[in-house]
């Protein structure tokens, strides 16, 4: 695809269509409970819907997104979208990263352009990268893969964009949720590759016997099932029976709000305060992009391949690893859990932000994969 051709056109039809959808909302009979008490506040749904409905510009938005440096690659028969952002130095080091859910490229944007162009926020131009954020299958911009069994793992996809595709021969890596988990495969199956790579997750050891564990590891795996029995129910849905859920949040969009904006606020470092984080526009516009793309549904499908071994399992990655854990991410695995699968050579806790911490913290982050890739570590 030509760079500048739209990657999102939304016809009037359809976006009249989300607007009556929107002002037509059938609202569930509230409970006599304290605003996020049980799940999605109603009163800041209310709002948001309310301008989503009459208030959001979408054009303005959809103008942005293509405006974006999108490209398109053909990879064995399975087309990826993906941003490029050249680094401002003739040496720059190839990176891609890679976002999670309930999110999209638009997520990583204000990251790649710290990445690519250094010396704009205040860095040196021989420590920019040339950036790939690529669009993971079946989310906005990249279409699902065509079967659950049998057809390349993202990993492996994301090896033929950047070494086949692109013809980079050796190439850096960074992901968070979704994405760490296929960084952490990446760097797996191609260490000949791959230079290093920077992850705001890690994936559990394979095996470990109880009995060795630290008192800190004990204590790091309770607060995991705490919050698993606590935080964990939208996981196993999308886990077991994803398109049961897909039904609804496909065909209403406040339902479609609800369900990500939960996520936003209680995984975000907003201390409650969703607006603290995130603007309504930036919100609304990744909510826009799952209902107008249709991707929803598909974008749950990591979390069912995954459930039911279609993906394969991280065993040991030994190329050089970074972990960065930001307070209100998901978990914070103590450095021992972490060194248990990956050769881990810098950990950082960092001082504020949550799981979306490419938008949250940006500048940090920025630091924290430059001081590992390009020194000062």
């Amino acid at each position: 695809m030509p760079t500048g051709t739209p990657v999102i056109q939304v016809s009037d039809a359809e976006l009249n269509d989300l607007r009556a959808r929107l002002r037509a909302t059938r609202w569930a009979e509230p409970w006599p409970v304290d605003d996020w008490e049980a799940g999605t506040d109603v009163k800041e749904l209310r709002r948001l819907v309310a301008y989503w409905a009459s208030g959001y510009d979408w054009r303005t938005h959809e103008a942005a997104v293509n405006a974006l440096p999108s490209h398109h690659a053909d990879l064995g028969g399975t087309p990826v979208h993906y941003l490029r952002y050249d680094g401002e130095h003739p040496h720059a080091l190839p990176i891609v990263i890679t976002h999670g859910w309930p999110s999209s490229v638009l997520e990583l944007t204000a990251l790649a352009e710290r990445l690519a162009a250094p010396s704009r926020y205040g860095g040196r131009p021989e420590d920019s990268f040339t950036v790939i954020v690529p669009s993971l299958p079946g989310f906005a911009f990249s279409p699902q893969r065509p079967t659950l069994a049998g057809a390349e793992q993202t990993h492996d996809l994301w090896h033929l964009l950047m070494h086949d595709e692109l013809g980079f021969r050796r190439y850096a890596a960074h992901g968070g949720d979704l994405g760490a988990g296929v960084t952490s495969r990446l760097a797996e199956a191609h260490p000949e590759a791959v230079v290093g790579i920077h992850l705001l997750a890690a994936a559990a050891p394979a095996g470990y016997d109880p009995a060795g564990l630290t008192p800190e590891e004990e204590t790091y795996l309770a607060s995991l099932a705490d919050w698993q029995a606590e935080e964990g129910g939208y996981m196993h849905q999308q886990n077991t029976r994803p398109l049961t859920l897909a039904a609804g949040l496909a065909d209403s969009p406040a339902g479609l709000l609800a369900w990500m904006v939960e996520k936003y606020r209680a995984w975000s470092d907003s201390g409650g305060n969703l607006s603290s984080r995130f603007s309504d526009d930036f919100v609304l516009t990744q909510a826009s992009l799952y209902w107008f793309t249709g991707t929803i549904s598909t974008s749950f499908r990591p979390y069912y391949e995954y459930a039911h071994r279609l993906t394969r399992r991280v065993r040991r990655v030994e190329v050089p690893t970074a972990l960065a854990l930001f307070p209100a991410d998901l978990s914070r695995p103590p450095r021992s859990w972490a060194e248990r699968t990956y050769n881990l050579t810098r950990y950082t806790r960092m001082p504020r932000g949550g799981h979306f911490a490419a938008h949250e913290e940006p500048e940090l982050l920025a630091q924290d994969i430059t001081a590992f890739f390009h020194g000062g570590a």
